[in-house]
């Protein structure tokens, strides 16, 4: 599965699911799996049992969300958009907004 579309440092909202109109910063993409990790964003418990360095208990964490329930966030718009790709004349690649056909930048 790949994720062209989306990529670490862009401003996406949740479309679907418990945090459903949260908007939050990608920190990881992992595109073996077709999810990408959010800041502040399905935040999940784990038990972590004590070692030399740390001490063992509940630690919260960002759990991965799938990119289907994502949508990027467009700098005019200020919503969740579509985007599509376009090669400009210089050779770079860029994505635009389907509504406003912005450029969006990554972060």
């Amino acid at each position: 599965m790949s994720l062209g579309r989306l990529r670490k440092g862009d401003m996406v909202k949740v479309l679907a699911g418990k945090d459903k109109g949260k908007t939050g910063k990608v920190l990881k993409a992992i595109p073996e799996k077709g999810k990408i990790v959010i800041e502040k964003i399905n935040i999940i418990k784990k038990h972590k049992k004590p070692d030399q360095k740390s001490k063992g208990g509940v630690v919260e964490k960002e759990g991965s969300v799938h990119i289907s329930k994502v949508g990027l966030l467009c700098n005019k718009c200020n919503r969740a958009v579509r985007i599509k790709s376009k090669i400009l004349e210089d050779g770079k690649k860029v994505r635009l907004c389907s509504k406003c056909n912005d450029v969006i930048n990554v972060g």
